[in-house]
């Protein structure tokens, strides 16, 4: 039962890190063999819909999709269960160039015993973020 805090507690490194701009640190919470699902299915981000696995996958992760804006959250939720932890969340990201996405997401966390992430899911609706950015630079 102490694994559902160790992801949730994760989690919630993982949002300090992403707003601090804190790559390494980041890095560190994940396992070797991890993988990122950020959105869950295929994508622009993810075209084989399979995730990015591994640490050098999950670093230019970082570099490609985190590095350029500046994200904060707000979890209006947080639901440890067994290894996992579900947060529901706000995700302000500021772009370059003052354009603001705002999006609503389910972010599902598993842990391993070390409290290392085994596993990141982000639900989220790619479409309306693109939708979105492309009418904020229109």
């Amino acid at each position: 039962m102490a694994n559902c805090y160790k992801a949730q507690e994760a989690g919630y490194k993982s949002i300090e890190y992403v707003t601090a701009k804190d790559k390494e640190s980041w890095l560190d919470l994940f396992s070797d063999d991890a993988v990122i699902q950020d959105p869950v299915g295929e994508s622009p981000l993810d075209p084989a819909g399979l995730g990015h696995r591994g640490k050098d996958a999950i670093s230019k992760f970082w570099d490609l999709i985190i590095a350029p804006g500046n994200a904060s959250f707000t979890i209006q939720s947080s639901i440890p269960a067994g290894d996992e932890c579900a947060n529901v969340a706000e995700v302000i990201n500021r772009m370059p160039g003052g354009v603001e996405i705002k999006v609503d997401m389910v972010v599902v966390y598993t842990a391993n015993d070390d409290g290392k992430f085994t596993s990141l899911k982000a639900y989220w609706e790619y479409k309306k973020v693109q939708d979105a950015l492309e009418q904020a630079l229109a």
